[in-house]
């Protein structure tokens, strides 16, 4: 994505979790959790998409395994999918990267599902949208 602002003020909407409802739909609700042992912050992430009067939603705990902010060059984070109950789960793991770009900032994101639930043609259409939405409405925050 192309922005109208300083990479500085896109990566602002991108390294903490908590702000991720304010302009992505799927992300319905973030909060702050107990930090791992090592400090690395911690958030209880609910997703939710809507196919006409149904809603598909998933829980996740997410920590952030990689912060390097550059100052007003923008920056890279990365959030992983790190459950406590013992099991094993599928894997999530957002990635993205902020540079400085004609005389504005690019936003390039990744996120990448290891399992089942979200896929499949009607869902992954859903989904699509849903970060379509996203981009539009972070576009409308940072100008």
């Amino acid at each position: 994505m192309q922005a109208p602002c300083t990479p500085d003020r896109l990566f602002g909407f991108v390294d903490e979790l908590t702000d991720y409802p304010s302009w992505m739909p799927l992300a319905h609700r973030v909060v702050t959790a107990d930090p791992e042992p090592d400090g690395r912050p911690v958030w209880e992430v609910e997703l939710r998409a809507r196919l006409g009067p149904f809603a598909r939603s998933k829980r996740l705990r997410m920590v952030r395994t990689l912060h390097e902010p550059d100052g007003s060059s923008g920056g890279r984070v990365r959030y992983e999918r790190a459950e406590r109950d013992g099991r094993s789960h599928s894997p999530w793991v957002l990635d993205a990267v902020v540079v400085a770009d004609d005389g504005g900032s690019r936003l390039d994101m990744a996120l990448h599902y290891g399992g089942a639930l979200w896929t499949g043609g009607v869902m992954e259409k859903v989904l699509a949208d849903q970060i379509v939405a996203g981009r539009e409405r972070l576009l409308e925050l940072v100008r």
